[in-house]
């Protein structure tokens, strides 16, 4: 039985194009990290803000907009800082989590509730193995809790599309297949019809030939009769 990595390439080439589950992780991925930094940037730029300017009031600038801009870098910085921290940590859980239960749901060819709940154990384990067997337990159960409510989402919006992902696969796959034996068809076809065209025009040619060689043996001067004068002298 062919891995989840072989399935993909095959179904990506088959199709030309990557696979939808793999763009789907990738869109989540990015929209984590992009809700992330958003999450953790935003409170970090007022907070940055507000302390810079708690923590500068015995300082002495040049004017009202060195002040201002002095206080936006320093949003600025924590905006990055912070964001990033939280960018980074959300994206590698979604990416994780998503993969883990979109191969498992390729493998089996169908979606369940236990898919996400195992993915969310395996991932909430993972990030919180560094921290000991204890925390890695309590992790588990945190991301198995997570994975039921998520994964319960995802099949619903798939619902109210009215076609699951394994549904349209299908679907795709029986769509080529169709496609590839018309044209085989199509193929087939042409190859018999240029067969017979060539071998009529070979068997034209060859009559053709035939006629032309009879000719000029007809066209060819006769050979003149032995006379009975030449016979008698001989004897």
């Amino acid at each position: 039985m062919l891995n989840l990595p072989v399935t993909l390439f095959l179904y990506a080439s088959e199709l030309q194009q990557y696979p939808e589950e793999t763009l789907n992780i990738i869109k989540a991925t990015f929209s984590a990290a992009v809700i992330g930094w958003m999450y953790g940037g935003l409170p970090a730029f007022h907070h940055a803000k507000t302390q810079y300017i708690e923590r500068s009031q015995a300082e002495i600038f040049q004017n009202r907009l060195d002040a201002v801009q002095s206080a936006h870098r320093a949003a600025i910085r924590g905006f990055i800082r912070y964001g990033w921290r939280w960018s980074w940590r959300i994206a590698t859980f979604v990416a994780i989590f998503n993969t883990v239960s979109t191969g498992l749901s390729v493998y089996r060819n169908k979606t369940t509730f236990s898919h996400f709940a195992a993915a969310g154990a395996f991932t909430g384990g993972l990030f919180r193995m560094h921290l000991g067997l204890s925390r890695m337990a309590a992790g588990s159960v945190f991301g198995a809790a997570f994975g039921i409510p998520a994964g319960g989402l995802l099949m619903a919006v798939q619902k109210l599309s009215g076609e699951s992902i394994q549904e349209k696969r299908l679907r795709e796959r029986r769509l080529l297949h169709e496609q590839k034996l018309a044209e085989w068809k199509a193929r087939l076809n042409f190859t018999e019809a240029d067969l017979e065209e060539i071998v009529s025009n070979t068997q034209e040619g060859t009559m053709e030939r035939d006629i032309e060689k009879i000719q000029e043996l007809l066209n060819l001067p006769k050979n003149p009769l032995p006379s009975k004068d030449g016979n008698s002298s001989e004897l």
